[in-house]
């Protein structure tokens, strides 16, 4: 421990129905009384997120009690573990219970990233006595859309593979030693399972005993009322603190932290709380918070910042220091440019949708084709054409998954094996003239048939460097049967054309001059994504055997101006 810093062990606080969940204090030797800064976490508070974080003792150095606890069911703490079933209750007494212990001048912040973000969201909302900020990182707005689900589609990589993680805690909590080294094994084999059909029966974790919640989160393919009682987004007025939101632009979680950031400063349950909201986003994925190589290197400004920011947020909101935290509401990353920028609001003021039309004469598949990007709207012109088998779906090549790039694609990544498929379409723009920045979210009108009763659309927008080399910005999906509506799916009545709309989510990016901007349509992203059979059938519980192939229309003329909209800030 650092000279100075006292650390307590296993410091027990007694929830509302009894159960006790444990925690580590550390505390500076002498002095006091001092602000006190929680995480709940599952997984272990002895470690304490240090992957990214540093280590509490540099907060509690710096005159701070810092209390670091097992949420429920996890680790040290009693309880049986849920995810998100109890963080509401217990992260409201957690806090409570912090103020109070001796030492504590009763001023409460929360930190941390991923399910440590939502364990702050979901203490606040119940308004949580002695809580004054929070600082909740690379974490979403809800649990389907954008967590368990995009677009209806689910999200594989990052729910198996994090799924299988849990579980094999709570093997190893169990004390189930045969389970817990099966478990581990699977977790870092989970590529290998991916391809399992039907995911109703996902090997690592069926007959286990362990992560039954997985199976839950499939049976639940709608937003519905499973989803619904945790979602923090259907009503940012119960939240009235501020909030420091950090993000990733490759973060699995990237939409949700933006959301929160717009929806509370727009809607939180207190004029302080909207004028004192903070959006901190660098050009990092979800593990660990460093300067992606590789496809992309963006420098060494690209370096973890969020310690140096959150101990600047926490000395003005829990010792009413003036550190220039708020001067600017939104501190982004513009990759490409490869800098930090501040700006007065997010998107920025200023920025404009600019439509790049998808357009060819009918052959855009693969970038052999001719398929292009266009600012002129098109006239009449050939839709495109291309086949989705789901036995054999396009592979990810990067991506905004989560949680570690050994199991689930990460981050920005060469394109060319994709790029070279029939079975994607690609549209490229001409060499730009000028530098274009793209600051907010990217967003696809897509104008297509299937012979299905339900499929899948994907878009992914590149980066098209001098050279030929293309590396992916931003992705989404839809699934047919939630076009309308991600609680009450429909199918799709093959062969008619439909208007789909897909998030691609935000990004900060400049497309340097003589670059080229380029659209990847294809039907799988996988295993980002899992395969949608084609079938209309019950998503999760069909077998490989089902699958169909289905033909795909992309429609591009004058009556269906299919469109790339991109926010352009002021040149």
């Amino acid at each position: 421990m650092l000279p100075g810093v006292a650390l307590e062990r296993d410091v027990p606080a007694r929830m509302r129905d009894g159960t006790v969940l444990y925690a580590d204090v550390y505390r500076p030797s002498s002095g006091g009384p001092f602000p006190v800064i929680l995480m709940r976490l599952p997984y272990d508070k002895t470690q304490a997120q240090s992957l990214t974080y540093r280590h509490p003792a540099w907060y509690a150095a710096r005159g701070y009690m810092v209390v670091v606890q097992d949420t429920r069911g996890r680790w040290r703490s009693e309880g049986e573990f849920y995810p998100f079933a109890h963080e509401a209750e217990d992260g409201y007494d957690t806090a409570a219970w912090a103020a109070s212990l001796p030492r504590s001048n009763g001023r409460v912040g929360m930190y941390g990233f991923s399910y440590v973000g939502a364990t702050q969201l979901q203490a606040a909302l119940g308004r949580p006595p002695g809580l004054r900020t929070i600082c909740p990182a690379l974490t979403g707005s809800q649990y389907y859309e954008g967590w368990a689900y995009n677009g209806g589609a689910f999200a594989l990589a990052f729910n198996a593979s994090w799924a299988t993680m849990l579980a094999m805690d709570d093997a190893r909590r169990a004390g189930d030693g045969p389970a817990t080294r099966r478990l581990n094994a699977a977790f870092l084999g989970a590529p290998g399972f991916y391809g399992h059909l039907p995911l109703s029966e996902y090997p690592p974790l069926k007959g286990s005993g362990y992560g039954g919640y997985f199976f839950d989160w499939l049976a639940h393919p709608s937003y519905d009322g499973y989803w619904r009682r945790w979602s923090v987004d259907e009503d940012y007025s119960r939240i009235a603190v501020p909030a420091l939101h950090v993000g990733g632009w490759y973060d699995v979680f990237v939409g949700g932290t933006v959301r929160n950031f717009e929806g509370l400063r727009r809607s939180a349950g207190s004029a302080e709380a909207r004028s004192a909201q903070k959006l901190l986003v660098g050009p990092w994925y979800h593990l660990p918070w460093t300067p992606l190589t590789g496809a992309a290197n963006f420098g060494k400004e690209a370096r973890n910042v969020v310690d140096g920011w959150q101990l600047r947020w926490f000395d003005r909101f829990l010792r009413d220091e003036d550190t220039g935290v708020l001067d600017a509401p939104a501190t982004v990353f513009v990759m490409g440019e490869n800098r930090w920028e501040d700006y007065g609001a997010w998107p920025p003021e200023g920025t404009e949708p600019r439509d790049y039309h998808l357009r060819s004469g009918g052959a855009a598949n693969s970038r052999y084709g001719d398929g292009r990007l266009d600012e002129e709207p098109p006239g009449e012109e050939p839709p495109d054409v291309y086949t989705y088998d789901p036995l054999v779906p396009v592979a990810s090549a990067g991506g905004h998954s989560c949680c570690f790039p050994v199991v689930a694609p990460m981050g920005p990544a060469d394109q060319a094996a994709v790029e070279a498929l029939n079975g994607v379409l690609v549209y490229t723009s001409a060499p730009l003239q000028r530098d274009l920045t793209v600051l907010g979210e990217v967003t696809l009108t897509l104008h297509a048939a299937t012979s299905a009763p339900d499929t899948d659309f994907t878009a992914k927008l590149c980066d098209v460097s001098p050279d030929g080399r293309s590396t992916n910005v931003q992705e989404g999906i839809v699934r047919a049967r939630y076009r309308d509506s991600l609680s009450g799916p429909r199918p799709v009545p093959p062969g008619e054309v439909r208007e789909y709309r897909l998030s691609l989510g935000p990004t900060a990016h400049t497309f340097r001059a003589g670059h080229s901007l380029r659209l990847q349509i294809s039907s799988s992203d996988f295993p980002q994504w899992d395969r949608n059979l084609n079938t209309g059938g019950p998503p999760g519980r069909e077998s490989a055997a089902e699958a169909r192939v289905a033909t795909q229309v992309v429609l591009h003329d004058r009556a269906h101006p299919s469109r790339l909209t991109l926010p352009v800030a002021p040149s």
